[in-house]
Parts: structure tokens; sequence; C-alpha cells
């Protein structure tokens, strides 16, 4: 009897510690779970933390404010655009704005740059061999949208990057007979500048009244950022204009050209040293306010107006011939492009101007370099939009009206 009591006894120990070892199972299975699952939403948190392209609205101060570059410069990073009355006027509306920020988040102006009697227009950044910031852009006078006078200048800052130069008029080799010029960016290489001049000969309102040949793109290249001495005309014909020079690890120089005339497709144009000697390639689409950098020795990252059913600022990735692998499109539309950029740590910087909020404000768009570097083939980008630091509501691109009668830059 003591024994059977024993073994029920036994049974009973044995089915309680059985309950709690399925207990104990039940909760680290529970536990288990609970841990992968929140692994899991961390991962996925973090890519789209690594995904997500951040878009801030910088300045949006002015009447119209437009044209921008990205520079980075003693531990700090400026922005450069025009601020002016509209798009283009008659006038000395035209004044070249500087923001400067320590961390791409909080911007101050630091410099605005005017002359009477000038629409000053279209300032790029450069860094020159004395450790300066140099401002490249154009002074003009317009009449009825067309320019009466058009000379290039330049304007540097101090050593700290804090206070700037009035610009001043370059001065231009005289075997190109200077009339009206613009030098549109300069890019230095080995203490030497190079920058595209493009000088109107001919203009009018009305460019299909224009020859092929109205607009000639000279290679300039300068050691002070001044005087600029001609290395070559450049055979690209249909109103060649904003130009923008890159070098490779070779010395290869690439030279990516808009075109205003005939079919408006861009090109893209390379030389070796002494860049004497040119090969053309056609691209199968138009450039606004063209920019660009090496992503790496294979690819190319293309900033532009894009023009589909509506103008929009946007990126191409590229191979070394300009063929289109992958787009990119920024929140923009209407009056929209001029980017400026500049990679940082693992993203893309680009600054653009856009009025697809109301009027023409300064953006700054922070791309992930894995979004540009996968594969697979977008034609748009979901974003977190900002204005001035503040979220706003997240939204997709907005189309309107077509700058083409518009005069560029």
């Amino acid at each position: 009897m003591n024994k059977s009591i024993m073994n029920v006894k036994d049974r009973s120990v044995v089915s309680e510690n059985a309950a709690i070892n399925l207990i104990m199972a039940k909760y680290l299975f529970i536990f288990f779970f609970l841990h992968l699952y929140s692994s899991d939403c961390v991962k996925a948190a973090e890519l789209k933390y690594k995904d997500t392209v951040t878009v801030t609205k910088i300045w949006d101060k002015g009447g119209h404010q437009a044209f921008t570059d990205l520079m980075q410069f003693k531990r700090a990073f400026y922005c450069s655009f025009r601020e002016g009355e509209s798009h283009v006027a008659a006038g000395s509306s035209g004044k070249i704005r500087v923001l400067k920020s320590k961390d791409g988040s909080k911007w101050e102006s630091i410099a605005l740059l005017e002359i009477d009697n000038l629409d000053l227009r279209d300032p790029k950044l450069s860094i020159t061999p004395d450790n300066k910031l140099m401002v490249t852009l154009a002074g003009a006078v317009f009449q009825n949208g067309v320019p009466t006078v058009m000379v290039p200048m330049s304007a540097f800052s101090d050593q700290n990057g804090t206070n700037f130069s009035t610009p001043v008029k370059c001065v231009l080799d005289p075997a190109i007979h200077p009339v009206q010029d613009w030098i549109w960016r300069v890019t230095w290489y080995k203490g030497v500048g190079y920058g595209v001049n493009y000088q109107l000969k001919e203009n009018a309102k009305d460019r299909t009244t224009l020859n092929k040949d109205a607009w000639v793109p000279y290679l300039m290249k300068t050691t002070d950022g001044i005087n600029f001495k001609n290395i070559k005309k450049l055979e690209v014909y249909d109103l060649p204009n904003e130009s923008t020079i890159r070098f490779d690890h070779e010395g290869k120089m690439r030279i990516l050209i808009r075109r205003e005339a005939g079919d408006r497709m861009g090109v893209l144009a390379e030389s070796m040293p002494p860049y004497k000697q040119w090969t053309y390639t056609k691209l199968d689409y138009r450039l606004g306010g063209p920019n660009f950098i090496f992503f790496n020795q294979t690819r190319l990252l293309i900033g532009t107006r894009i023009y589909d059913e509506g103008p929009s600022t946007g990126l191409y990735v590229t191979d070394l011939k300009g063929k289109i692998l992958k787009t990119l499109k920024l929140p923009s539309s209407g009056d929209t492009s001029y980017p400026g950029m500049l990679i940082v740590k693992n993203e893309l910087w680009t600054s653009y101007y856009s009025s697809h909020e109301g009027k023409t404000s300064i953006y700054l768009a922070k791309i992930p370099l894995r979004k540009l570097s996968n594969s697979q083939a977008n034609s748009g980008i979901l974003y977190n939009n900002t204005t001035n630091g503040e979220k706003s509501s997240t939204s997709l691109l907005h189309r309107n009206r077509n700058l083409d009668k518009n005069y560029h830059g």
C-alpha cells in the first residue's frame, strides 16, 4: 500500500515537473519568437532608415531663389544660389547668396553679393589652389528676356570661408574675340582651373531663328580664377551652353554639355591631356542645369532637369558614356533643377531649387548611396519631406508648367 502511494506520489512529481517544463518551454518559445520578431523589426527599421531620402527646404526668404551649387570647405558645407524677383528679370534683381552649415542641417546666410545694374546669375563653387572658395558666376543685363550684356565673373572668400570679395569681371583670351560670354562652372585639377566659356555670337528670343553655330563653346583654363586662356574650340553645335567638367583618376577630362536647339539632346565629351583631341557622345536625353560626379570607376551620377510629362529635378546613374542605368526623381516640378552634388560619407547630398510647393525655394536632399548602387531600375522615390527642418506631409511628385519658354540659367 505504501509502495503504491509512493508510486503515485512519484508520478505526481513527474507530472508536475513535466507541466513546469512545458510551461517553461512555452515561455522560452515565446521569448525566442519575440526576440526574433524584435530583431527583424530593428533590421527592417534600419533598412527603412538607410533607404530613406530626406529632403529639407533650407531657404525661401527671397522672392525667387534658384540655380544652386554645393561644396564642402574647412569642415563646413556651403550652398550658393541666385536670389531675385523672377527666373529672368530686367534690371539688377539678381544677387548671389551663400549659406553655410556645420552639419548640413542648420543653415545661415553668410554673404549676399550684388552689383548695381547687373543681374548676377548661376553661382558655382570651387576650391582654388591657394585654399579659398571661388564663386564663378555671370553678370547680365536682360531686355525682353534676351541678354544684351553677359560677362563671366569671379568672387573669392577669405582663407576661413567667411567673407567674400565683390565679384570682378574675368579677362578672356582675346583670341576668342569676347562679345557676350559665360563661363558656367570652373573645375580645378592639378593647380589649373578649367571651364567651358559659351559665347553668344548671335542671340534672339526666338532661338529657332538662330544658326546652329550662333553659340560657340570654348574650353578655357586659368591659374588665378580671373584670367582665362583658350585651349580648344569644342565641336558642339545647336546652341551649346551650360557645361560641367570632371576628371577621372587618369586625368581624362569629361564635359557634360547642354544644347538648346536641334534635337536638344545633351553631349558628353572626353579627352586626355593636353585636351586638344576630343570624342563626342550624343546622349538620348536633354539636360538642364547639368552637373555630374563620378560614383565609382565605371559609373557617373548626373544631376539635371528631367523632361518628360513636365519638368522635375532628378538623378541619372549612368555608365561612362552617359547611358542611363537608373533614374531617381526628387520632389520637384515647374521651375526647377540646377543641382549641386556632394558625397558625404555614405550619402549623396544634392542641393536644388523647385516651385512644387509654391514659390521657388532651395532644397537639400540626402540620398543613401546604396539607393543609387542597387541594380533595380526606379523612376521615382519615396522620401521624408521636411520644411526648414520641420517635418511636413510626405507627398509624391507634382508636375505643372513647362519651362521651355524661359531663358536657361
